[in-house]
């Protein structure tokens, strides 16, 4: 027996629960599931000294702003708290401990999500995992370094005192490759490798940034968006490669002796890391801040998933999958879209999709969405 619902969210970071909201706002029901244990997790198991790049005027979430002086960055564990305080606050339907195993379309229509605490028939689903999959990315080579060298993931790396003594490669110059870099610089004679996407040219958080922050808000949204040349060439970049230098810049890399080198580690020589002009790297640890593989095999709906990996959607919506949606996507309407203050859009557009959906099948009669809460077989 599977319980059916009108709509079920999947993940319960910041585009779930935003989407929730906005479905409980135009009156829909829906329930919002997540394998972990506590909402917040997700922020909670990262590095200990992970700020926000935007200031907290930019992180609210529909319904609730964020609790803190407009200009201050939170931490990442002001974040999971403010996340749980939300749900908690604005009674969202969350279950927790509740791990989606497979999601594939039901023989009667809608989809089947199956999950360790039992199934449930949706006329709607929302996925809702995060923007960059749930496997981190390694090189199969890394395999092949000496075993002495230890091998953290940036998803495992936490703070500077979990490395051992002696230099420290990080490979991956994107924003966590940057910030590891920096972070640990001061007690290891440390290399970042990998190429660089740019950076915004004034420092972070300084008064010439407060001036700057509403033009490039305006920009992120209205201008590097998927309605534009400029976004959906920008599109490719930031899904693939990674975006700009936010908060760490190259200048500050510089004052603490990192050793900034744009180019590829593209192998292993005697057990360490090899770089593509042929360098060898002697390092004790390699931080592999090189993202992460997207993983929706889970998701068993045929022409959902394109060649690329990502799923085939526009603003979050499936066409070739009608009642399938996404959310919290890199770059779903915008630069935007992987903020905490701009996601709130994109799920205001998928609530209104399956609202709309939801108002044309009542009328019709056909996938009746006032069946929700009944057992189907």
């Amino acid at each position: 027996m599977s319980t059916h619902l009108e709509t079920i969210v999947i993940g319960a970071g910041q585009a779930g629960l935003a989407t929730a909201f906005q479905l409980r706002q135009s009156g829909r029901d829906c329930l919002v599931v997540d394998a972990g244990t506590r909402v917040g997790d997700g922020w909670r198991n990262q590095w200990d000294s992970l700020r926000l790049y935007s200031p907290a005027k930019h992180d609210s979430l529909p319904g609730m702003a964020f609790p803190a002086d407009p200009w201050h960055f939170p931490g990442k564990d002001e974040v999971a708290d403010y996340l749980e305080t939300y749900a908690r606050e604005l009674a969202l339907p969350v279950r927790l401990s509740t791990r989606v195993s497979r999601l594939s379309a039901a023989t009667t229509g809608g989809f089947l999500v199956e999950t360790d605490g039992g199934d449930y028939l949706a006329d709607h689903v929302v996925v809702a995992t995060g923007t960059f999959g749930r496997r981190p990315h390694v090189p199969d080579f890394a395999a092949d370094l000496d075993p002495g060298i230890l091998q953290l993931h940036s998803s495992e790396y936490r703070r500077p005192s979990q490395l051992p003594d002696g230099p420290v490669l990080v490979v991956g110059a994107s924003h966590s490759g940057f910030d590891v870099a920096y972070e640990v610089a001061p007690d290891h004679s440390t290399v970042l490798a990998g190429a660089g996407h740019g950076e915004i040219p004034v420092p972070h958080g300084s008064r010439r940034f407060r001036m700057v922050m509403p033009v490039l808000w305006f920009l992120w949204g209205h201008v590097i968006n998927r309605r534009t040349p400029v976004g959906r060439r920008e599109m490719q970049e930031i899904r693939f490669h990674g975006g700009p230098a936010l908060r760490v810049k190259v200048a500050d890399l510089e004052a603490r002796g990192v050793e900034r080198i744009e180019e590829r580690v593209t192998g292993v020589e005697g057990g360490r890391p090899l770089l593509a002009s042929g360098r060898v790297v002697d390092a004790s640890t390699v931080v592999w801040a090189t993202g992460f593989v997207q993983d929706f095999g889970w998701i068993d709906v045929p022409g959902v998933i394109g060649e690329d990996g990502w799923p085939r959607e526009l603003r979050g919506v499936v066409e070739d999958a009608p009642g399938l949606y996404f959310c919290g996507l890199s770059m779903q309407s915008s630069f935007r879209s992987m903020l905490i203050g701009g996601v709130g859009a994109d799920a205001a557009h998928v609530a209104k999709e399956i609202d709309r959906r939801a108002t044309r099948a009542t009328a019709t009669g056909v996938g009746d969405p006032s069946r929700s809460g009944r057992l189907a077989a």
